[in-house]
């Protein structure tokens, strides 16, 4: 396992602080269309996830990691789906966390 350049935890909100870089982040389907996902992330913000993209069913929570693009779009390079119950608040609070106060234990 590559621990050199780890993905940052991050919502939508922290997306513009990583433009270039790798990150993880998870979103909730609202469309998909084999080239982009539409999506929520945990934060209640939008997303949009670029690539060669299978299927999602919609309202299934996946988990994206890549490249982010622009200040709410990620390039996937890898994407996991979480099936449709997700505790998003949790999730939210962890990258909260793995940002701020806690983000030496992270990167």
């Amino acid at each position: 396992m590559d621990t050199s350049k780890p993905a940052v935890f991050v919502n939508a909100e922290l997306l513009p602080m990583y433009v270039g870089r790798k990150v993880r982040a998870v979103v909730q389907v609202l469309q998909s269309d084999g080239v982009a996902i539409k999506g929520k992330s945990t934060d209640d913000r939008s997303l949009i996830i670029k690539g060669s993209l299978p299927p999602f069913p919609l309202s299934n929570f996946v988990e994206v990691i890549g490249i982010v693009d622009t200040n709410n779009s990620i390039q996937a390079e890898i994407v996991t789906d979480f099936g449709e119950k997700f505790d998003a608040s949790t999730y939210n609070r962890l990258c909260q966390l793995a940002n701020g106060e806690y983000k030496s234990l992270f990167l």
